[in-house]
This record gives structure tokens, C-alpha cells and sequence, in this order.
């Protein structure tokens, strides 16, 4: 056996050090790595050889990559070759597009360990017009109050944990939680930066949908991304361009749904977890599969087995796969042939945690006031709610003018507390996921009642399934409730560190 590092992601300003020590080098590019994987399956050499000769022909291999990618249509030869971006003042509302992409990784600032300042982007749809005063004002007076609500909240969180805040070193994260709730009247104009990390062929993806979005910033971005590619890497990312599928679909769509819905009104349901759609006889599913992945019978006679089982007989097969997990574990994947969907009326901060697990199916409405704003408990506690409602107020008052004639740009001047409905399906190994890191104690309280509403409904629909799903925090005991005993943890050994138990 012979393993080799073929490469790995480097620092930009690195290889710019180097190029200027060393020379100008043409296959400082991922292109090579995409040629010479994607000729593994016909050429008879070895992954070595093809390698060192797709570093010396660039050209060739940039042609051998259209050639593959166009003509032929293997579009995976694209994921071997890996970009990470810096992207700094994007809006919040803009970062909600950037994150929409499933197979693409992301750390975004948070506003909710970092103090805010009074950065805010206003839109081009705005710029010029008679509403940017009235937008630049609205904004200045929510990021007033966010000073003025976390002052109050700072010191009201200190008193209320006193025994917290004797510690000096959980200064931080009392200090946290004072902004996260006073980041609930910031307005979704606020700037953000994010890392993002993905292959080549998810960021030709990513780049027709930016090219197709109606939205300025949304293009403007697009743009920028691209242009620092196309010198580096333009025979992987070649159909960047926007298509009638992702510009027109959506707008037709809407114009269709207008027609058939008509003159309904909404549902004035404040319901804010609901749970829609389910499997049913989830519990005999997942058994059959369990028994169809462990057997050599089909899976049509497993699931006639598994409908004559006691709801005993179907947890111990569930609790076999459960007995030598620990926290950090993920369910087996036969766990993902059961699914859940919920109908989600949220928070777009709430949204911002929600929209991360990306292996879940979410899609959403536009952000609507009526629905209401979520105003933190603390705030509340603190005699503060009243004004915060004054800021609302305001906001949607600039909002609706804004509405009647830019509707796009609109939702720039919302607030983190404005809400919309979201639909979510999720399997129950994912459901069991988000679970396990959103209904932990250190988790944020908005998400965390989302998540435990959730794990809830899925427990009445789904006893044996779900029954050891909850938040990390409790999972020892949720475990020993089940087994008896809590599960065994194995020594961890950390580098440079002494083992932990």
C-alpha cells in the first residue's frame, strides 16, 4: 500500500510569497488535480504518474478538462478542485442566498459573540432614491437601540447570574448573551463576512444562480467570485453564466400560484412548529431496513416481520444500534428512510441557525410582519419590550412604503425578531442531529425551543425511533433511561495533550 498527500488548500498570500521569490509557475492551479483524477479510470499508469504529467501540460489539461466536462458531461471531475473565500460585507439578508448550498461549507460572523457596530450596506435598489433616507434613518435608530438594549441587558444578565458572573473568566459569556438578544432589533441590511469553502463544480452552481437572482448584491457578488477564477481555473468553471432556469422559474411559479390561489387568505395560525407530513409506520420501516442491511432476505419480507413485531421487539433492534454510541455519534444511516416535515413559523435568527443543516430540504416565504416579530425573554424581563415594539413599528411603517414600489429590496430594513414560515423535511437520523446540538443547554434559547418542538412532534408519531433523541447535554441520562446505565466513554487521546476521560 502506498498513500500519497496529493496536495491540500493552501493560503493565497503564501503562494503569491513564493511566486515572487521563485517565479511565476503556470500549474499553480486545482486544474491539474481535476485532469489527472479524471483520467484514473483510462489511463493504465499510476495516480502519480498522471498527476506529474497533468503539471507539465496545463494547457493540455485545461483542454482535457473541457473536453470531459462539456462534451462528455462528467461534471464530478470538477469536485476535486477546491476554492475558500474571504467574502466580507455581504448583508445578512444577502448571506441567507450565499448559504442556500447544500454541499458547501460555511463559517459566518456571529452576532452573537461579537459586539455589532453600525455597518450596514444600503442596496443599490435603494441608493438614490427617495427611500434611502428614510432607510439610512430607520437603520441608524435600530442600531441604536441595540446599544442601548445591551447595556440593559448586559447588566441585567449579570445580576440575574450572579453566581455566573463571580467567575471572571464567564464574563464572555454572560456579555453573549446580553448581545444575542439585543441583536433582535438589528436590521437584515447589517453587514456580515463569512468563510466559505466548496468545489469547483458546487461553485459553478453557485455562480449561475448569483448571475439569475434578481437581487444586485446577490450579482454584484456573483460577479467578484468569478472574476477571481477565471484566470486560475477556467476550464472547470465554464457554465457560470445565468440560465432561464433559475431566473425564470421562481417568478413564473409565483405568477401561477397567484392565479390558482386566488383570493384565499392566509392561515392566521401563530402555531410555530407544526408538524405536516410524516412517514407512517416509521417504526416498522426503520426496523425492516435494520433487519434488511443485517440479513440476506428482501426488504418486502423484513417489513412483513417487522408489522408482526411488539414495539419491544422493534426497540431492541433500535437500541442494538444505539448501545455502543456516545454523544459525538451519528444514528446508522438506515435511520434516514423515515422523514419528518415541519411547517416552521421563525425568527430570521432563529432561520440563521436552522438554514445550516443542509442535509435537511428547506425551503421558505418571503419575510412577512404580519406573522409578527420574536422578542427575547430578556427583553421583556428588563421592562424593555415596549420600546422594542416602537422600533418594529417604525420599521414596518418604512417597510410598507418601501414595499409598494421596490418589493425586492424591502426586506433589507426587517429586523433578526421578523419572521416568516419555513417548510423543512428532515430524516430522522438528521432530525436526530439537529436535536442533539440545537436542544443542548448551551445552545441558543430560539433555536432551542424550535428544535425541542420538534423532537417533540416527531416522538408521538415516532416512540421507538426517536426515543433517544434529545440535546448532548442530556444525553447520558437519556441513555441510561434506556439501557440502565450510562454509556461507555473510551479515553480520548488529544495531540499534544494528555488523555481525558
Amino acid at each position: 500500500m502506498k498513500v500519497t498527500l496529493a496536495g491540500f488548500n493552501v493560503d493565497a498570500d503564501i503562494l503569491k510569497e513564493l511566486e515572487q521569490k521563485a517565479g511565476k509557475r503556470e500549474d499553480l492551479t486545482p486544474e491539474v488535480l481535476s485532469a489527472a483524477y479524471a483520467r484514473i479510470s483510462r489511463d493504465p499508469r499510476t495516480i502519480t504518474e498522471i498527476r506529474q504529467d497533468a503539471r507539465h501540460e496545463v494547457e493540455k489539461s485545461r483542454k482535457s478538462n473541457s473536453a470531459i466536462i462539456f462534451k462528455m458531461g462528467h461534471h464530478s471531475v470538477a469536485e476535486h478542485a477546491v476554492f475558500n473565500w474571504d467574502i466580507l460585507g455581504v448583508t445578512r439578508f444577502a448571506m441567507e442566498e450565499v448559504e442556500k448550498f447544500r454541499l458547501c461549507s460555511y463559517t459566518e460572523k456571529s452576532q452573537r459573540y461579537i459586539t455589532l457596530q453600525d455597518d450596514f450596506v444600503i442596496p443599490k435598489e435603494i441608493k438614490g432614491t427617495k427611500f434611502e433616507d428614510s432607510f439610512t434613518a430607520m437603520i441608524r435608530e435600530q442600531n441604536k437601540a441595540y446599544f442601548e438594549l445591551f447595556s440593559k441587558l448586559k447588566e441585567h444578565v449579570f445580576k440575574k447570574y450572579a453566581d455566573i458572573a463571580a467567575d471572571p473568566k464567564k464574563h464572555n459569556l454572560l456579555e453573549g448573551w446580553a448581545k444575542e438578544d439585543a441583536r433582535y432589533i438589528t436590521s437584515l441590511a447589517t453587514e456580515s463576512q463569512v468563510g466559505l469553502t466548496l468545489n469547483a463544480r458546487n461553485f459553478e452552481l453557485m455562480l449561475r444562480r448569483f448571475a439569475s437572482s434578481s437581487l444586485s448584491e446577490i450579482n454584484d457578488l456573483g460577479r467578484k467570485l468569478h472574476e477571481q477564477v477565471v484566470d486560475i481555473a477556467p476550464s472547470i468553471v465554464i457554465f457560470h453564466e445565468a440560465n432561464d432556469l433559475d431566473r425564470n422559474t421562481l417568478p413564473e411559479l409565483k405568477k401561477l400560484a397567484k392565479k390558482l390561489v386566488g383570493n384565499v387568505v392566509s392561515s392566521k395560525s401563530k402555531k410555530e412548529v407544526e408538524l405536516v407530513e410524516y412517514t407512517i409506520e416509521a417504526d416498522n420501516i426503520i426496523a425492516a431496513s435494520l433487519l434488511h442491511s443485517s440479513s440476506d432476505i428482501a426488504y418486502e419480507q423484513c417489513k412483513d416481520i417487522a408489522q408482526k413485531m411488539s414495539l419491544e421487539d422493534k426497540k431492541n433492534i433500535f437500541k442494538t444500534t444505539w448501545q455502543n454510541m456516545q454523544l459525538y455519534d451519528s444514528l446508522i444511516r438506515e435511520f434516514e428512510y423515515a422523514n419528518l416535515t415541519f411547517n416552521i413559523i421563525l425568527s430570521s435568527a432563529c432561520f440563521g441557525q436552522l438554514k445550516r443543516h443542509r442535509m435537511s430540504t428547506i425551503t421558505s416565504q418571503n419575510y412577512d410582519p404580519s406573522l409578527g416579530v420574536t422578542i427575547p425573554k430578556a427583553i421583556k424581563e428588563i421592562g424593555m419590550d415596549g420600546y422594542f415594539m416602537e422600533i418594529v413599528d417604525k420599521t414596518n411603517s418604512v417597510y410598507d412604503a418601501i414595499n409598494k414600489e421596490i418589493p425586492i429590496a424591502a426586506p433589507y430594513i426587517l429586523t433578526n425578531a421578523h419572521r416568516k414560515r419555513v417548510l423543512i423535511r428532515v430524516n430522522v437520523r438528521e432530525l436526530y442531529h439537529i436535536s442533539r446540538l440545537r436542544e443542548d443547554e448551551h445552545a441558543q434559547w430560539d433555536i432551542r425551543n424550535v428544535s425541542q418542538a420538534m423532537a417533540q412532534e416527531a416522538k408521538k408519531v415516532m416512540p421507538g425511533v426517536c426515543e433517544l433523541i434529545g440535546g448532548k447535554d442530556r444525553y447520558n441520562e437519556n441513555f441510561k433511561a434506556i439501557f440502565g446505565h450510562f454509556p461507555k466513554v473510551k479515553d480520548v487521546a488529544l495531540p499534544g495533550a494528555r488523555k481525558i476521560k
